[in-house]
């Protein structure tokens, strides 16, 4: 593409996006007003359903899908220059979710053409909400040994077991559940990836109560569920790589980077005003009068900025709208940063940081007091940062196993 028709592209989505943005959507995300598809959970914002509605419309909702499935069909050109405006205005995503951010472009990849007709341009319209059935009692890290079963009944599965930490799943339409069609075989051999509805006979579904008071994790019961074959995604026994593949969707964080960074950790844990401002108002000053935490402020921006644009390099530089296994790099320093940041807030709010309820408390601090403890799962979520650091020195630096 020529300068001239960037440069068109540019003006053209500036002007649309300053007609189309409500004003409420150009603020910070709370908690609650954000749209995960389906219907089962609502945002209490409306104007996030005409941001979505507008947003999907145009297929923004995921910029680089083919239109003909309900995507924007951007290059990567238009597509950066799509995050820019949205970056500059402070854009919220207009979707969240495992649909956009990872079975979506999964599919994109290994689906049958019936089953990205089926599901892709319900996904971009926000129509369902989706969950992975992944984790298992024993089978954490080592997602392999999972025991759910998927036995083979002519032209359908029947699948039986549990999976444990399914975010989402009280809320979500669907699931994308990884099972074992071959007992036999290997244990990284002889799974299969099915897709089928949560409201499908079987599907019982228990939230977990975590420290915050929260229950956005649940365990996942399967009893005979009956599931078409139709449903399952690439070949029998080789659900595997499409597994490993839908990971390396989920730690590129190309979701936030969508939406202006207002998804994920990096947004989650963010305090209502910058840490520079944070600081001076906790010390009743106008100036940060402590030189070390005045640089490590400092230092963490700059690390979140670099992150950032490390992402948007990654996308252009990479054949494939999602990078390979560098992926993991992202989740690493996705979850180093945040620890970081966490730590910065504990130091600058001192006792007020740990506020779990009483008139000696602000909302924003009991708020924040509940997302630190959650987001203390950051390091292991998605994977845990010593596998991200197994997959970096063997796919991407080389090293010998």
């Amino acid at each position: 593409m020529s300068m001239i028709d960037n440069e068109t592209f540019r003006l053209e989505t500036r002007a649309w996006l300053e007609q189309n943005c409500p004003e409420s959507m150009r603020t910070r995300m709370v908690a609650g007003e954000d749209v995960t598809g389906g219907r089962k959970r609502k945002s209490t914002n409306p104007d996030a359903y005409l941001w979505l509605q507008r947003m999907a419309e145009k297929g923004w909702t995921a910029p680089t899908w083919p239109e003909e499935y309900g995507g924007g069909g951007l290059g990567k050109d238009d597509f950066l220059i799509l995050l820019d405006e949205l970056q500059r205005i402070q854009a919220r995503p207009p979707l969240l979710g495992m649909g956009i951010s990872m079975i979506g472009p999964t599919l994109l990849e290994y689906g049958s053409e019936e089953q990205k007709l089926r599901h892709l341009p319900a996904i971009v319209r926000g129509d369902v909400a989706w969950c992975q059935g992944y984790s298992e009692p024993g089978a954490g890290s080592d997602l392999a040994s999972l025991r759910t079963r998927a036995e083979d009944k002519g032209d359908y599965y029947e699948v039986s077991g549990s999976k444990i930490w399914t975010s989402g799943a009280l809320h979500a339409d669907w699931i994308f559940c990884l099972v074992r069609t071959d007992a036999q075989a290997a244990k990284h051999e002889g799974i299969s990836f099915l897709l089928f509805s949560m409201d499908s006979p079987g599907v019982s579904v228990k939230p977990i109560e975590m420290l915050n008071g929260q229950s956005p994790f649940c365990q996942t019961f399967f009893d005979a569920v009956e599931v078409p074959k139709t449903d399952r995604l690439h070949k029998e026994n080789q659900g595997w790589s499409v597994a490993k593949r839908l990971l390396q969707h989920e730690r590129s964080g190309l979701a936030s980077l969508a939406s202006a960074d207002q998804a994920g950790p990096l947004q989650r844990i963010k305090p209502s005003i910058p840490l520079a401002q944070l600081a001076m108002h906790y010390a009743n000053s106008r100036q940060i009068n402590d030189l070390v935490l005045r640089d490590e402020i400092i230092g963490n921006d700059m690390r979140k900025q670099a992150f950032t644009l490390t992402q948007a390099r990654a996308v252009a530089e990479s054949e494939a709208n999602t990078p390979g296994a560098t992926t993991s790099i992202f989740n690493y320093i996705e979850a180093e940063y945040v620890k970081e940041q966490l730590e910065l807030q504990n130091r600058i709010r001192g006792t007020q940081a740990f506020g779990w309820e009483g008139d000696s408390f602000t909302d924003e601090e009991i708020s924040m007091c509940r997302l630190n403890l959650e987001a203390k799962s950051i390091s292991i979520a998605g994977g845990s940062s010593e596998i991200q650091l197994n997959i970096i020195a063997k796919r991407v630096l080389g090293l010998p196993d």
